[in-house]
């Protein structure tokens, strides 16, 4: 079999949607949530997944879900403008509900490198840095504020536990200190992602790189570079994060991306409407190019010239090509509708990255492995 083919290792349908999805320490049991309010978490038993759990707490669609690899606790957040902390006590799974202070939906989730605080998105403009406080045997949170133009959709952690990059459907991306004394141990050092002895909520660097929607924000292992991607058929690298950022801007021939995740510095997988994972790479000038879909079924023709994807674009619009049906050749791949989120699979910080899975609006959950790509790794 040709090595494109085999990079989907295993496909499930879980649900008819799928809005989100996260993996536990070990990798043993996955936790998602089926288009609702509901979290169910599978268990591989004799190569068959069995649902164990389903967390009911939320009273509207969970959109975000998060499990510490530090802690084994799982953090949802929602439209009802809540979030809980589930902790695992016996065979039961206990919600903690942590106050947000929020009057918009939650948006989206992450737990910060060490577990001891996560971050919420919201549509409320503003972004809660959640931490236990051990005193009143609550978690509580800390809002930065008036920052953010319009909606929060994602979120993710410097691999230095302080720093935090978001997105905004105000297309900016920005970096943000969180330091929180009592919690952030030792006094705040100097990092070559801006300076980290800056006040919370304090704004390190905005980033005015899109003028549409932008999502998807990820920092590259060393956290010295970053990637995001936009609304506009765009995806955004920047190294240097600082007073002086290096940005790079790769335009796509086809459809959006929703979501990024760094194999390595050099190597991006980026998902999206498209419906088919793109791989990016960095030659050896750091400068970053799209490479091929992921998927094989789909042929790589971003390096050819632009003049016809207006042309493109308004013939998928008018119906000659309609999303998730047989007759679209572009799309047709292991997932039949938008992959909306990417999560590594990585047991142990020492190992190397090179499988991952992804979720999307047709209710799969694919994984795929990157051992086989020898043009890749």
């Amino acid at each position: 079999m040709h090595p494109i083919e085999m990079a989907a290792i295993a496909v499930h349908q879980f649900a008819d949607c799928i809005t989100c999805h996260a993996w536990s320490p070990d990798q043993s049991m996955v936790a998602l949530c089926p288009n609702n309010n509901e979290v169910h978490i599978y268990k591989l038993v004799e190569e068959n997944w069995e649902r164990i759990h389903v967390l009911q707490k939320h009273d509207q669609i969970i959109v975000g879900i998060d499990w510490s690899k530090s802690s084994n606790r799982i953090v949802t957040v929602s439209h009802d403008r809540n979030s809980y902390v589930w902790n695992e006590e016996g065979s039961l799974w206990v919600p903690t509900l942590v106050i947000l202070r929020l009057n918009r939906a939650a948006l989206c989730v992450q737990w910060s490198p060490k577990g001891n605080k996560f971050a919420v998105g919201s549509g409320a403009k503003t972004v809660c840095i959640c931490y236990y406080e051990q005193e009143n045997n609550w978690w509580v949170s800390k809002l930065i504020r008036k920052k953010h133009d319009s909606s929060v959709t994602s979120v993710a952690w410097h691999p230095n536990n302080v720093l935090i990059a978001t997105t905004s459907t105000d297309g900016k991306c920005r970096v943000f200190s969180t330091f929180i004394k009592g919690v952030d141990a030792g006094k705040p050092k100097k990092s070559g992602s801006g300076s980290l002895d800056a006040k919370f909520g304090e704004q390190i660097v905005q980033l005015d790189l899109s003028f549409c929607w932008a999502f998807g924000v990820k920092w590259s292992p060393s956290g010295n570079s970053l990637a995001y991607v936009g609304h506009n058929s765009m995806i955004y690298f920047v190294d240097q994060i600082g007073p002086s950022p290096l940005a790079q801007s790769v335009v796509l021939r086809d459809l959006p991306l929703r979501d990024v995740m760094f194999v390595s510095e050099k190597l991006v997988i980026g998902v999206g409407f498209d419906c088919n994972p793109m791989v990016f790479a960095a030659d050896g000038t750091g400068l970053w190019s799209f490479v091929r879909y992921l998927d094989g079924k789909k042929a790589a023709s971003s390096s050819g010239r632009y003049g016809s994807q207006f042309t493109e674009a308004f013939g998928k619009f008018y119906g000659s090509s309609k999303q998730g049906t047989s007759n679209d050749k572009g799309r047709a791949g292991v997932h039949d509708n938008c992959i909306n989120c990417i999560v590594p699979l990585k047991k142990s910080e020492s190992t190397k990255l090179t499988s991952f899975s992804t979720s999307g609006l047709d209710g799969k959950m694919v994984i795929w492995d990157l051992k086989n790509q020898e043009d890749l790794l």
